[in-house]
């Protein structure tokens, strides 16, 4: 019975040691997998770039929010306007964090790429607006966009890197189509 007993302890032992190592292989491999891109900020173009490319992937994929939340300076904003139910337009003002926890899960489970297709970018010293025209799919394989907009996007070089300091947007609408001057066609 005894040597029994010190065989079903000696299982729980290396079964509780096996489990702690799994979990500690995967939470390396989670850090592994969402690691910063420091270099991701060094120029305006690709500050934009990793904007689209972080918050962009297929059904079940997941986003990089640390490299997300790299990208923006403290207290940045990221503001959408939309119509409310009394078709009055309203704004919502959201941090980062906000955004992910807005739209994180979302944009997992349904897949989302939000594509560039046009941008114009004004610079004035050390500040930079970009006007980024954006189309939105469900997949990298879908042949028509399911929404379009503008992204104007406010930035600050401070000598080191590029930061964003807010992201103010509005969807395309019948109303509200995306003027000739922001598209490439």
């Amino acid at each position: 019975m005894q040597k029994l007993l010190i065989i079903i302890l000696t299982c729980l032992v290396f079964s509780n040691l096996y489990a702690q190592e799994h979990t500690n292989n995967n939470k390396k491999e989670k850090n592994i997998a969402f690691k910063i891109d420091s270099l991701s900020a060094l120029t305006l173009d690709s500050t934009i770039k990793t904007l689209y490319k972080v918050i962009s992937g297929e059904k079940e994929e997941k986003r990089n929010w640390k490299q997300f939340k790299y990208l923006f300076k403290p207290d940045a904003k990221l503001i959408p306007l939309g119509k409310n139910k009394y078709k009055d337009y309203q704004v919502r003002y959201m941090s980062p964090q906000d955004y992910i926890k807005s739209s994180g899960d979302w944009l997992v489970e349904n897949g989302f790429f939000e594509k560039e297709i046009h941008r114009k970018v004004d610079v004035f010293g050390n500040i930079a607006h970009v006007f980024s025209t954006y189309e939105c799919y469900n997949s990298k394989s879908d042949d028509k966009p399911f929404m379009r907009g503008i992204n104007s996007i406010q930035l600050l070089n401070d000598g080191e890197r590029w930061w964003i300091i807010n992201i103010y947007w509005t969807q395309e609408t019948k109303e509200n189509p995306i003027p000739k001057t922001y598209l490439n066609y």
